[in-house]
């Protein structure tokens, strides 16, 4: 995701950058995220983990489960349990196609990037994805070593 220059609200919380390497990724979808108070402002300080997460359908509703975020230290009474289940929200359109993909075989959603909008709301790029195998991995990464090294001989025989 590119962020815009003069927007000072979008901001990036937390990123699975392993999640390209496991998973093919076949489309992405950007959902909301229902969050507790002090889980908004942990956000905005704190880090956060989306590495181990997945988001699931169950029961007619898509939950992120297993996410991570610090707890916020001036919320002592009422904070937040740092790896609860929190519930996505996409339109019912959606939330059909992605249980529908989900049912095919080795599909699944991984979350992919968690992060501020332009508006400063907090919103979850999820993906649908198939797990690669580990030759897919390999040839994956032998064409991005290919490309690296293109770019290094195009460079020096300018």
């Amino acid at each position: 995701m590119a962020k815009p220059k003069s927007d000072p609200n979008y901001k990036v919380i937390a990123e699975n950058r392993r999640a390209r390497y496991d998973y093919a990724i076949e489309e992405d979808l950007e959902c909301g995220i229902i969050l507790q108070g002090s889980e908004v402002k942990s956000l905005r300080d704190n880090p956060s983990n989306i590495a181990e997460s997945y988001a699931s359908v169950e029961d007619g509703e898509l939950w992120l489960i297993n996410s991570y975020i610090a707890p916020y230290e001036q919320a002592k009474t009422w904070g937040h349990e740092e790896r609860r289940k929190r519930k996505l929200l996409v339109s019912r359109k959606e939330l059909a196609r992605l249980w529908a993909d989900t049912q095919r075989k080795g599909m699944t959603l991984v979350p992919l990037v968690l992060y501020f909008n332009h508006k400063g709301i907090a919103k979850l790029k999820i993906g649908i994805a198939k797990g690669k195998k580990v030759a897919d991995k390999r040839a994956t990464e032998a064409k991005r070593d290919w490309n690296r090294q293109k770019q290094r001989l195009l460079r020096h025989n300018s």
